[in-house]
């Protein structure tokens, strides 16, 4: 057989190989399947050239240059876009920091230095600045490259920066409040976005933070996506930074910027094309308007040697002869082809039963042949078919008891929730049993003593060691009264005014009596409750009484830390809302989770809680058809849900129902 040398010679050598050697072979019933590929393939191949040898021949080669120049465009100003994206991700990360704008409203540049400068080394920005709002810069953070460090500097008036002024004057645009622009500094031209820095209790403007970006090396980062030279135009058409520099320092000579330059500026707000002449070589200049937020801040030029479209000819016609010169190789190669052609459904075959090996019963040989070939396929087949059946009937029937123990074992776990929740319902009852009965004898005899006290601290006879006494009896009497009426409340819970009304107004009026405990705690509420009514049919004075205990008990557990955060969100469902309380305070221990709702149950120091405030609650919310729900973690913060029916059964014969589900 010949050897490759060259496409024409090596045809040359095919023809002389195949005249000599023509005797040896004979056709057989396979004759049909080596002629029509080949056929089939010249006809593709030379339909194939001709498409192509048109296309380059009449192709215009300024048109393409032309086209990799907008794209290179699009690519430039898609790249300032995103840059200016990342500056806003930056500035929301920043301004909203902790103490950021108390930083700013009292102009402590050391608390800003302290917050900012971790966050500008971790996120690699060239400049931070923060101005107050008389445009006075409060405390600025730029990048060294040359010592990898930020300097700090401060005192400097940035009032005269158009976005800085629309920023302070409270303006806003279809893309919001913030704005772009292009500064000069003493490190050259950067790329700015400007955000306002608001008060977070009343959202009060109290000034401003810039993040910026080094032009130049913003243009160098892009020149390497656009494969073209890029250079910063002011509105004016001057130029105000260019990619050249880096490749030629001398660059910015007087003739080199004036061909640079675009005097007048754009004549339209679209891109237009222009030839410009730069160190005696022929270039063409993309003009584009460079937008940021939809505001023009100048002109982006994308600059691309014009010697391109004389090479891009030469490389055309030498494409044009390669292509030909393969289509001749390709018809040689022709008869491996032909050979791949016999060998394919075997190799499909064993493909096949590799997958069916493998686990892969959905395998199909898909061969429909009239030779032995095709019989071996047909079989293979209907055994792959029957195999899959099995396969799928054993793993329905696997399935079905995976299913069947799933259900046994749901079952089994309801069951013994069940039964805890009736010893639960047991023990309140009988409690509450105890309860009514101890209140009744107790209540009278305490009333007696309070007054018979209050008579003594009047008698003029007694002394002042004897009058404290008589004050002590009547404020220890008083304290027992109050028990006992917690006890009364805890025994007689089934007595519910059950009428329609707004949940939503109720939880409002919670919010109104507890706001003064909380900012004597300094805990911020969030409330999160919906616009519009939600209408349920419950007590309103329990259910009151049930989130006033909630609340109460978040504050006071965030008390100790002397700040925190309280979240009170209401979810209307489907059936029922579900009110959800949430502090980040102490928590509450693992141990005593399964104990708050038990009565007599405190925590709080001795004289501060009886220990049915949860328990009078849980009553309460399990009358109405509904559960309380509790989260915990020590140290995190805990959550109670209490989930309300919008219409609720007729309440039972027990006090307690058991809906407790309590989860640490």
């Amino acid at each position: 057989m010949p050897v490759l040398s060259s496409p024409i010679k090596f045809l040359t050598q095919v023809s002389a190989w195949w005249m000599d050697n023509r005797g040896r072979f004979r056709f057989t019933n396979l004759r049909g399947k080596l002629i029509g590929p080949y056929l089939i393939l010249t006809v593709l191949v030379a339909m194939v050239g001709t498409f192509i040898a048109t296309r380059l021949a009449f192709g215009s080669a300024q048109e393409r240059f032309e086209r990799q120049l907008a794209e290179a465009a699009n690519v430039a100003a898609d790249g300032i876009v995103r840059q200016e994206a990342d500056h806003l991700a930056e500035l929301r990360a920043m301004v909203f920091t902790e103490q950021v704008a108390e930083a700013v409203e009292t102009r402590n540049a050391d608390l800003l230095r302290e917050r900012l400068l971790p966050l500008a080394v971790n996120k690699k920005v060239d400049v931070v600045a923060t101005v107050d709002m008389e445009g006075r810069e409060i405390l600025t953070l730029a990048y060294v490259p040359a010592s990898g460090e930020y300097l700090v500097s401060n005192g400097s008036e940035l009032l005269r920066f158009p976005p800085l002024e629309r920023v302070l004057r409270g303006e806003q645009d279809e893309q919001g409040d913030k704005f772009a622009g292009l500064l000069k500094t003493q490190q050259g031209w950067y790329l700015f976005t400007v955000a306002p820095v608001r008060r977070l209790a009343d959202d009060a403007l109290v000034g401003a933070m810039l993040i910026g970006t080094n032009l130049n090396d913003l243009l160098i980062d892009i020149k390497q996506l656009a494969l073209a030279d890029i250079s910063v135009l002011n509105p004016d058409g001057r130029l105000l930074e260019t990619t050249f520099v880096q490749s030629d320092p001398q660059f910015l000579t007087a003739g080199n910027v004036e061909a640079l330059a675009l005097p007048g500026g754009l004549i339209t707000g679209t891109t237009q094309l222009r030839s410009v002449e730069i160190y005696g070589r022929p270039f063409q200049v993309a003009d584009s308007p460079l937008v940021v937020r939809q505001q023009t801040l100048g002109i982006l030029s994308v600059v691309q040697n014009s010697n391109f479209v004389v090479d891009s000819a030469a490389n055309s016609r030498n494409v044009i002869s390669l292509l030909f010169a393969s289509m001749a190789g390709l018809v040689v190669i022709l008869g491996f082809i032909l050979a791949q052609r016999i060998a394919k459904p075997i190799l499909r075959l064993r493909a096949i039963s590799q997958s069916v090996a493998a686990g892969d019963l959905n395998q199909q040989t898909g061969l429909r042949m009239s030779d032995e070939i095709g019989d071996l396929a047909q079989a293979f087949d209907a055994m792959t078919s029957r195999l899959r059946e099995r396969t799928e009937t054993a793993e329905r029937l696997h399935a079905e008891t995976v299913q069947r123990n799933q259900e046994l074992a749901e079952t089994n776990t309801r069951l013994r929730a069940t039964q805890q929740q009736l010893v639960q319902s047991e023990k309140m009852s009988a409690i509450g049993q105890l309860t009514a009965g101890i209140v009744h004898d107790v209540k009278n005899p305490l009333a007696a003593i309070n007054g018979l006290a209050e008579l003594m601290e009047d008698d003029p006879r007694l002394t002042e060691e004897q009058r404290q006494n008589a004050a002590l009896i009547r404020e220890s009497a008083a304290r027992a009264s109050r028990i006992v009426g917690d006890l009364m409340k805890f025994a007689r819970q089934s007595n519910l005014e059950m009428l329609p009304g707004d949940l939503r107004t109720t939880v409002e009026t919670v919010l109104r009596l507890t706001g003064f405990m909380a900012r004597e705690a300094h805990v911020r509420v969030l409330p999160e409750i919906p616009a519009e009514s939600v209408m349920i049919t419950y007590d309103a004075q329990l259910i009151e009484q049930v989130l006033i205990n909630l609340v109460q008990n978040a504050i006071q557990a965030m008390r100790e830390k002397g700040s925190g955060l309280l979240r009170v969100k209401m979810c209307p469902m489907k059936q029922g809302v579900a009110i959800i309380i949430q502090d980040n305070g102490s928590g509450i221990q693992p141990d005593h989770l399964n104990k708050i709702f038990d009565p007599f149950f405190t925590t709080k120091p001795v004289g501060e809680g009886t220990g049915l405030g949860l328990a009078v609650s849980y009553g309460i919310v399990s009358n109405h058809g509904g559960h309380i729900e509790v989260e915990s973690q020590v140290g995190t913060g805990t959550t109670f849900t209490v989930w309300l029916p919008s219409n609720p059964p007729p309440i039972s014969t027990s006090n307690f129902p058991a809906n407790l589900n309590a989860k640490l």
